[in-house]
């Protein structure tokens, strides 16, 4: 007896829950895009893409506002129902940042102060992590800048990372009033050792891309930087050199008269990011040659050692992220706002222990004392 299929309505279902409108082409906004899978030799296949997720704010070094947040949810839950994407990208406009973390100016002038605000806001953003951790396609962080605090954090979300060999990477959250528990402080001794992952955290240091690609936090690292037309590798950085007095030196930022002259070479270097486009097509077309059900599978196995303490600490973390709002947080925040009118982006510090040492409150007058002062 033969198998008789029922013929019903043909027409492909829509399992999308997050729509177009989270979706924009103007700065601050979150853009998604779809482009075609480049066979090993440059052509496109026909009826598979990529789905790019792009972060654009470049003048705020691509710092997500609450919108933007919404945006990144939206790209990672549509590439993961569709069809015909293969593997997604998560990115950002120009070549200075990928991510430097949320806006602090949003955070500054809305969200300080106001605990419910900012507990509501980390909802979502607990929901940005997770749509990248629960994609059912590989994701693919492309670094073509600065990877900071929260950028840290969902860059490392991703499977993997590939970056330009200017990029930073580090934390910024106990030097601005926060604690790196938006993925951090549960991924990173994953990637690093535990004393790299723990220093990493609290001194807000500030690693290249060679020093993370050595301890494991990326997979590869190109040049981007062009001089008389051929790539070179970024001058800031030690890359020829790996024990020097004792010490492990490869990766590390050249200091004094050198390093200062390299700084400035980057500040007018012209960056073509044709090596870091390559590398990414090159990894989407060894996703594109695997069984996708296998492939999907496999990475969510190994994202479970991720998920594990990130789901275990999300909830309770983002409880204390917005109680922070009405103490560290307010003053850390609002010192960074308020830069460029005072020249400081951190508070006094030592002002702030001995107050804490004599058992003063945090009200007005206290915050008073240790927010840096407008310049004369």
């Amino acid at each position: 007896m033969g198998i008789h299929w029922l013929k019903k309505d043909e027409e492909l279902k829509d399992h999308s829950l997050w729509g177009k409108e989270h979706w924009g082409t103007e700065p601050p906004c979150t853009m998604y895009e779809k482009r075609p899978i480049l066979d090993a030799s440059g052509n496109e296949v026909e009826g598979l893409y990529s789905a790019w997720i792009i972060l654009n704010n470049p003048a705020q070094y691509n710092s997500y506002t609450t919108q933007m947040v919404k945006g990144v949810i939206a790209g990672f839950q549509s590439a993961s129902l569709d069809r015909s994407v293969v593997a997604v990208v998560f990115t950002a406009v120009g070549d200075r940042a990928f991510c430097t973390g949320g806006n602090t100016k949003e955070y500054a002038e809305y969200y300080a102060g106001k605990p419910n605000e900012y507990g509501e806001y980390m909802e979502l953003f607990n929901g940005m992590v997770d749509s990248i951790l629960m994609c059912k396609k590989p994701t693919i962080c492309r670094v073509n800048g600065m990877r900071i605090a929260g950028g840290q954090e969902i860059g490392m979300a991703c499977d993997t990372a590939i970056s330009g060999d200017i990029a930073i990477f580090g934390q910024a959250g106990p030097r601005h009033g926060s604690a790196p528990d938006g993925g951090s402080s549960d991924f990173l001794p994953w990637f690093l050792s535990i004393e790299d992952a723990i220093w990493n955290c609290v001194s807000c240091e500030l690693w290249s891309a060679y020093k993370m690609k050595r301890l494991g936090l990326i997979s590869q690292i190109v040049p981007v930087i062009k001089e008389d037309g051929k790539f070179v590798r970024n001058p800031a950085v030690v890359t020829d050199k790996y024990i020097e007095d004792g010490e492990v030196v490869y990766g590390e930022f050249l200091k004094g008269e050198e390093g200062k002259k390299a700084r400035g070479f980057l500040k007018t270097a012209t960056t073509d990011f044709e090596l870091l486009d390559s590398a990414v097509n090159n990894v989407m077309w060894k996703f594109t040659n695997l069984f996708p059900g296998c492939l999907i599978k496999t990475l969510d196995s190994v994202r479970a050692k991720k998920k594990f303490f990130w789901d275990m600490a999300k909830n309770y973390n983002r409880h204390w992220l917005a109680a922070n709002m009405s103490t560290e947080a307010f003053l850390g925040f609002h010192a960074f706002n308020s830069k460029k009118i005072t020249g400081e982006d951190v508070i006094d510090f030592v002002k702030y222990r001995q107050l804490i040492a004599q058992g003063k409150p945090i009200d007005e007058a206290f915050m008073e004392a240790v927010l840096p002062k407008p310049r004369e």
